[in-house]
Parts: structure tokens; C-alpha cells; sequence
């Protein structure tokens, strides 16, 4: 797969291939949907498969202050749409020029002229150039008078016990209120973040259940609370039990993001690591005893490890 950031560096042999344009955040199953269908047409053109997405997101230029926290970070969304199939993800540097383009202006310049597409896949509430004017019945227009084939998905439903639509802004407020359990069924893959670890308190070292603590996260942090997930360190992963909030026990009220790494010695200060979130275990809560903390923390890694023994 190939992450091109410039398209006057578009190679010539990637011209003619089938595109989809949008912001992919999260790369949930609705996703994955557009990712088939326009494999088909790659496929059958005997092209690539191309997607054409936005670093930031347009919003964080327009209109910084309501922008949402993303859910995947540049690299990592690349990697996804290659599991699904996808040989060239461009990532497209959103600045205002790009914005200020019309829905035919960005058309001609980047679908016609810079890309060469000959398909187009989107979803139903496709938009595109300046205001959002361009919308699916437009790019119909465009692309039939382009010689190119368009074909407008459904959207994506959940499961039979959750039939509302999958989207990013339905795992983005799963995940803000904790539910991990339910973002993992739309998403195609474990909810995940990263971060530096850094030097804490050090209280669950002196606790017996040491644990990393990160900062700098670039993505949206789900709700305080207690997890089970996996830490990925230099490409393994560890079963870990995830803890983000405050330490109410001992009177702390700063969020803080921690795992407790099972099974693993070592040192990980200044290291970047990243965490997946398998299942919400439960609330942060305030104990009367260190000892109670313990033994409720006994607990949690108990769970963990019987999570990990269903994954496996």
C-alpha cells in the first residue's frame, strides 16, 4: 500500500484507478462496505484501488473550535484500509486553498486531472468542495459527463440487536461515554489510541501492579473507567487491564491514562506505545483501604485474563 501525501508526486501507473473520497475516520464496517464495492471496480478495470482522504479533517480549518477528536491518527488509518484491500491512500494536506475549491473546481482538478479515476464509490451523504455545494446527484452529473462509472452505497446498519446506522460520530459517542463494547461491532478492528509513556505517581508500582502511564494522546480517550485491552510494544501485544481517570482512593483528581501490563517486566519510559480497547470492566470507584483497591485491582486482571482466554 502505498501513503501518498502530494498529488503533483501522483505516479503516472497509479492513474486510472477506482477512488473514493472522504474522511474514514475510524474505519468502521460502513467502511469496509465502500472498500469492497470499490475493489470491484478496481478490480475490473484492472486498476488501483484509491482513497482520497483529508489530513486534518476539513472542520479542524474551518472551524477549529468545533472540531471532533479524531479516532485513528494518519498512519494508522492507512493500515486499516490496506487490511481491507486498498493500494493507495492519499492523505491530502486540508489548508484552505483545498476548501475554497468548488464542487467542479475540486472535480476537474483532483478526480480528472491530478488522480484519473475511471470509478467512484461513495456513501449517500456524500459532499464535496466549497459550503459542501457538490452532494451525489451532482458528482452523478459530473462523473456521467466524465465517461466514469459511480455507484452510491446504502448505508450500513448494525446488528440485528442495534439496527441504527454505523457512522463516525456513533463510535466517536460510544467511545466518549466508555462503551467500547459496542464500538468494536462497527468498527473493523479494536478501538485503539497511542501515547508516550511517562513518569507517574508511581502508585501501582507500590502497589504491586505497576503500570504505564501515557501522555500526548492525539486521539479521542474513551470515558474514565476501568478496561480490558491489549498494549502493543514494538510491534507484540499484552493483554492489559487499562485504567483512565482519577486515583479517588488517594484523593487524585487528574485524568490520567494507565496500563497494567500482564506478564511484562521492563521499563517503557520515553517509549510510544499503543492500546486497544476490548471491553469496558467497570466504574471508577473510591475505596476505603489500600487494601481494597487491591484486592478489587486482583479482580480486574482476573477478568482481563479470562477476556483474553475468550479472544484467543
Amino acid at each position: 500500500m502505498k501513503l501518498i501525501r502530494k498529488l503533483d508526486r501522483f505516479p503516472v501507473s497509479l492513474r486510472g484507478g477506482a477512488l473514493t473520497i472522504g474522511n474514514f475516520d475510524g474505519v468502521h464496517r460502513g467502511h469496509a462496505t465502500i472498500i469492497s464495492r470499490l475493489k470491484h471496480y478496481a478490480d475490473k478495470l484492472g486498476a488501483a484501488t484509491i482513497v482520497f482522504t483529508f489530513d486534518p479533517h476539513p472542520v479542524r480549518v474551518l472551524a477549529p473550535e468545533r472540531a471532533p477528536a479524531p479516532l485513528t491518527w494518519t498512519n494508522r488509518k492507512a493500515d486499516l484500509l490496506a487490511e481491507l484491500g486498498v493500494d493507495v491512500v492519499v492523505a491530502y494536506p486540508t489548508d484552505t486553498d483545498l476548501l475554497s475549491l468548488t464542487h467542479g473546481e475540486f472535480f476537474r482538478r483532483i478526480v480528472v486531472e491530478q488522480i484519473g479515476a475511471r470509478a467512484m464509490v461513495e456513501g449517500p451523504n456524500f459532499f464535496f468542495g466549497k459550503d459542501r455545494g457538490g452532494n451525489v446527484d451532482t458528482l452523478a452529473g459530473l462523473c456521467g459527463e466524465n465517461g466514469m462509472d459511480l455507484e452510491i452505497m446504502s448505508p450500513v446498519k448494525g446488528d440485528s440487536s442495534d439496527p441504527d446506522l454505523i457512522s463516525s460520530s456513533r463510535i466517536r459517542k460510544l467511545v466518549t461515554e466508555g462503551d467500547v463494547d459496542a464500538a468494536v461491532k462497527m468498527l473493523t478492528h479494536p478501538y485503539r489510541i497511542r501515547g508516550m509513556v511517562t513518569h507517574g505517581m508511581a502508585r501501582g508500582a507500590k502497589l504491586g501492579f505497576p503500570t504505564a502511564n501515557l501522555d500526548a494522546i492525539d486521539t479521542l480517550v474513551p470515558a474514565a473507567g476501568v478496561y480490558a485491552g491489549r498494549t502493543w510494544i514494538g510491534g507484540r501485544s499484552h493483554w492489559s487491564a487499562i485504567h483512565i481517570g482519577p486515583n479517588p482512593t488517594f484523593g487524585e483528581k487528574v485524568l490520567k491514562v494507565e496500563s497494567h501490563i500482564l506478564d511484562f517486566e521492563g521499563s517503557l519510559y520515553g517509549q510510544a506505545i499503543e492500546v486497544d480497547f476490548i471491553s469496558r470492566l467497570r466504574d471508577i470507584l473510591a475505596f476505603g483501604s489500600r487494601e481494597q483497591l487491591q484486592q478489587q485491582l486482583l479482580k480486574d486482571i482476573a477478568e482481563t485474563r479470562r477476556i483474553a482466554r475468550h479472544h484467543q
